[in-house]
């Protein structure tokens, strides 16, 4: 069996050792052809939608805000959660499409980012900007910074851009002397601007006010993943292993494999809620920096919980629609939620193929997608669905959080990983 991109080549040995085989059925065959069509198709619409509505012409960069009612906000706030997953969104679409006309985009994103959201006197970037361009507000989330780093390591594989890397390397350095907590491990949530610590490091109204979260960390590892997919350090390669056991030590509920989303600075759980998004974006994300690490122990541990954790996450579908709920206690289906799980649940799959329900599952998520997300008039993703199955109207189209990240990535992953499967039929 043959892994093509980001899994390597430890992972294709060790499926040579194992030798898995595993029959499809006509049906299935005919639903991994018509998925992996789908997505293929649905990726250009995405990565077109954004180019062509988000470009803010007068004022650079991309707008802050469209409302549900596609109105864009001009002077919405421009943040640089947003403009860091644009930046990685248009540099992998780029890359894998081979088009110079997303290239492009990716350029202009570069370009705004260091010119704008980059702090010159005090380093790495500010949370937000005005719509002019100003900064907002300079705090320093480290949740952000990982995204930067994930982005800027990706545009390096498209530009070969030496700033680029260099400017991923000081985000890196920048978090690890102003994050990083020796004593317990881990990182703290947010400084101010110059390094100093914060009493609030809430990473939206939304979180806890704790010191250390599981979403902050899922993030930074999969920012030093991809850096170092393009700079193999000694000292990066020991902090993706330190957040390898993190995870494995603190963050993966041993009894449940759901993810713990917040602590105190000690490890201790401040949370007992289930994020079922969470849990199967994890699931695939850290055995990819597992992977890219290249080291033979953690991917086999990160192989069965990926599987474990997988199973755990699939406690949150619901058979009436084949959607994810986002939590346990949040009864909505959200965009991104969707999206991670068709990967996660391919991931499982693809982990242990006679185990056909995850296939099974993600298509169901694409189905759900096709027939509630979809703005089939006016183009991208609603943001979701509630119980009742009516839309989110009260959250943005595109905006601070809402960003073509986690679909067009979804879309990559699936035409490559459906695209190696088919290809052994």
């Amino acid at each position: 069996m043959q892994v093509k991109g980001k899994f390597g080549v430890l992972f294709c040995e060790f499926f040579k050792k194992i030798k898995v085989h595993h029959s499809l059925k006509p049906a299935q065959i005919q639903l991994l052809d018509h998925f992996q069509k789908e997505v293929k198709e649905e990726l250009p619409r995405i990565l077109d939608w954004w180019s062509t509505h988000m470009v803010d012409v007068k004022r650079g960069g991309f707008f802050g805000q469209m409302d549900f009612n596609n109105k864009i906000n001009p002077e919405a706030a421009k943040g640089l959660v947003l403009n860091a997953r644009l930046l990685w969104s248009f540099s992998a679409g780029a890359r894998f499409l081979e088009s110079e006309k997303y290239k492009k985009v990716a350029d202009r994103a570069f370009h705004y980012l260091l010119d704008y959201f980059l702090d010159k006197e005090y380093g790495a970037v500010y949370w937000s900007l005005s719509a002019d361009g100003q900064p907002l507000d300079t705090r320093k989330q480290i949740y952000g910074l990982g995204f930067a780093i994930y982005a800027l390591a990706e545009y390096y594989k498209l530009s070969a851009s030496p700033l680029a890397l260099e400017t991923a390397i000081e985000f890196f350095d920048w978090i690890e002397k102003y994050s990083f907590d020796p004593e317990p491990g881990g990182y703290i949530e947010a400084v101010d601007r110059q390094g100093a610590a914060l009493e609030d490091l809430r990473l939206s109204d939304k979180d806890l006010n704790a010191p250390k979260s599981m979403n902050t960390h899922l993030h930074i590892i999969e920012g030093y993943a991809n850096l170092y997919s393009i700079w193999k350090d000694p000292r990066l390669a020991e902090k993706i292993r330190h957040l390898l056991q993190v995870f494995f030590e603190y963050i993966i509920d041993k009894d449940t494999k759901h993810l713990i989303l917040f602590f105190n600075r000690d490890w201790q759980p401040l949370s007992a809620d289930v994020s079922y998004g969470h849990d199967i974006e994890a699931a695939w994300l850290l055995l990819e920096a597992a992977e890219i690490l290249g080291d033979v122990a953690w991917i086999e541990k990160y192989k069965r919980l990926a599987l474990a954790m997988a199973l755990s996450a699939s406690e949150g579908l619901d058979s009436t629609d084949g959607g994810l709920w986002c939590e346990n206690h949040l009864k909505q289906k959200h965009w991104w939620v969707q999206a991670e799980a068709m990967v996660g649940f391919i991931n499982a799959w693809q982990i242990s193929p006679a185990s056909g329900s995850y296939l099974e599952y993600a298509h169901g998520c694409w189905r759900f997608i096709q027939q509630h997300l979809m703005d089939k008039t006016n183009g991208e993703w609603w943001w979701g669905l509630h119980e009742d199955q009516s839309l989110i109207t009260t959250e943005d189209k595109a905006g601070f959080w809402k960003c073509p990240y986690h679909n067009s990535r979804a879309c990559m992953e699936l035409i490559r990983r459906l695209q190696e499967r088919i290809s052994e039929i």
